[in-house]
């Protein structure tokens, strides 16, 4: 065992890879009854940039509307690069897509917490979220396909 390499994990840069506010309808919208549907939408990626750094983007898009007018739609793209080392093949794929997003969710709630208060609207507080419920809903939906694929 003592020739395994330590585990290493470290925050190198955190950064705004992309960002959006759009109010398409303004200033007519600041006149409507403010009863808004948010639509809220996740998604993540990694990719190695070489040995042991890796580059995960959580992007966070919010669409907040007024029956079919959109009021503001928000998407930011948060980003980071990591130091990883000493992990296996089955501990790196969701240290990226569950630890590191969790990492970079609270920078991009701040983002559209920000960016709607300062488009004239109530900030936006995004609801905390469960990377690993989500991780795991994708892994079982990537094994049916799996499944369903394979002749019988």
């Amino acid at each position: 065992m003592a020739d395994q390499p330590e585990k290493q994990f470290a925050i190198q840069k955190l950064y705004i890879k992309d960002l959006s506010f759009e109010t398409p309808n303004s200033p007519n919208i600041f006149t409507q009854r403010w009863e808004p549907q948010v639509e809220f939408n996740l998604s993540n990626k990694a990719q190695s940039l070489q040995d042991n750094l890796y580059e995960v983007v959580l992007t966070v898009t919010v669409t907040v509307k007024l029956g079919e007018t959109t009021a503001y739609l928000v998407e930011v793209a948060q980003a980071g690069i990591f130091n990883v080392q000493g992990f296996g093949e089955e501990e790196l794929e969701p240290l990226l897509e569950i630890y590191c997003p969790n990492v970079l969710f609270p920078y991009a709630r701040e983002v559209v917490t920000d960016l709607s208060g300062k488009g004239g609207f109530m900030p936006m507080i995004l609801p905390p979220v469960n990377f690993e419920a989500i991780y795991a809903q994708k892994k079982q939906q990537g094994s049916q396909q799996e499944t369903a694929g394979k002749p019988n």
